[in-house]
């Protein structure tokens, strides 16, 4: 008989990939269901990034491969990207990669630098992607806790006490996904002198750093951060832009260079348009930023209501494009999850979904109109 890979023991299908199957055939059925589960942002990108994309497809050259590390002007656009809103310099442009979005970058990075057997850090709660990649990689997990009595940032001393001679990669994220908190540089600094005291990659996943956040940052403000992390960026949030698949790793040329052994076997580089389109979304202005976090807060303030009338419990100092919201002890998120679905047709996503500490939480996407908003508190 033709037998399966023993890695599908370690890992399930997705757990949106699951449930939006489930909604999707109630949509189907006639079921007025509000999806606000995922974060995928229901708004276009900026009309100068689809002009960008549509000139280039007509091209006659644009349609033939690509290169594995994108072309210059792509990689240049990152670099001025991270100067011009992080005040971050001194990266060659063979130090950032064009990634098919994150979740790719996430892959080839455990890729590149761990083997079977090793041990990497993972956030609870954190993006369940770390954890099934680095479970069909056979790698052991271990998670380091982020508990709402510490604001949901890394509890340094804990960390200290655990056994870290196997581990390779510590996996950060700030703004933090899915809580919204936020990171001071003094967090930064610690994670840096962590990763340097035990000769970790640091790996800071930061896509959410512009949503309903003042003051962007990224790990390599911290000085010394070039010699031992790697941070991953997005245009999936910032730009509208999730279908488009783009984003990018950067790093230290050393660092680089391992990542792109692995993908240049993997895939053949990135459509031009959506390179072109891709500078264009590294182009915009503050003015752009402005904007989308100007619509972001009012349907957060609409959430806010509409988690009140559910009789959660959540905080307001966060930033990102979801809100983190409490059960009290009596609700199971799961639970609590289904009922709403189907007694109201309104879908969120169960904390416990992101690591055990994400039990008896629940998280609310702002990518849903104002009117749907509106509609959903209406059902409640």
């Amino acid at each position: 008989m033709i037998s399966f890979s023993r890695r599908l023991n370690n890992i399930q299908e997705y757990y949106f990939s699951q449930k939006l199957k489930e909604v999707k055939s109630m949509q189907v059925a006639g079921k007025p269901v509000i999806n606000m589960g995922i974060g995928s942002p229901d708004l276009p990108p900026s009309p100068a990034v689809i002009n960008a994309l549509n000139e280039t497809a007509r091209l006659p050259e644009a349609h033939g491969y690509q290169s594995y590390q994108g072309i210059p002007e792509l990689r240049q656009a990152f670099l001025k990207f991270y100067f011009d809103h992080y005040q971050v310099g001194g990266f060659g442009s063979d130090e950032v990669l064009p990634l098919l979005g994150s979740k790719e970058g996430i892959l080839f990075i455990s890729m590149a630098f761990t083997n079977p057997g090793d041990s990497v850090l993972i956030p609870d709660p954190g993006y369940p992607t770390y954890t099934s990649v680095s479970k069909m990689l056979d790698l052991h997990c271990l998670p380091y806790e982020l508990t709402e009595g510490n604001n949901w940032k890394p509890d340094f001393e804990q960390l200290e006490k655990m056994d870290l001679k196997t581990v390779k990669i510590m996996w950060t994220n700030y703004p933090h996904m899915p809580t919204g908190a936020k990171a001071d540089f003094s967090v930064f600094q610690n994670l840096v002198d962590f990763a340097m005291r035990h000769q970790i990659l640091l790996v800071h996943d930061n896509p959410y750093s512009f949503i309903l956040e003042d003051h962007p940052k990224s790990i390599f403000q911290i000085e010394g951060a070039k010699e031992v992390a790697l941070e991953l960026n997005s245009l999936s949030k910032t730009s509208n832009m999730a279908g488009w698949r783009i984003g990018a790793v950067i790093g230290k040329k050393d660092f680089i260079d391992a990542i792109i052994k692995v993908k240049s076997n993997v895939d053949s580089g990135m459509f031009l348009g959506l390179q072109k389109g891709a500078v264009a979304a590294l182009e915009l202005d503050k003015n752009w930023y402005d904007k989308l976090n100007l619509e972001y807060a009012q349907r957060r303030a609409l959430v806010w209501e509409l988690v009140e009338k559910l009789g959660l419990s959540y905080q307001k100092e966060t930033s990102g494009m979801f809100v983190w919201a409490k059960l009290d002890a009596q609700h199971e998120a799961r639970k609590f999850v289904d009922d709403l679905l189907y007694d109201k047709n309104i879908f969120v996503t169960p904390g416990d979904i992101f690591g055990q500490n994400g039990k008896g939480w629940v998280r609310f996407s702002l990518c849903v109109s104002q009117e749907k908003i509106k509609e959903a508190i209406g059902r409640i």
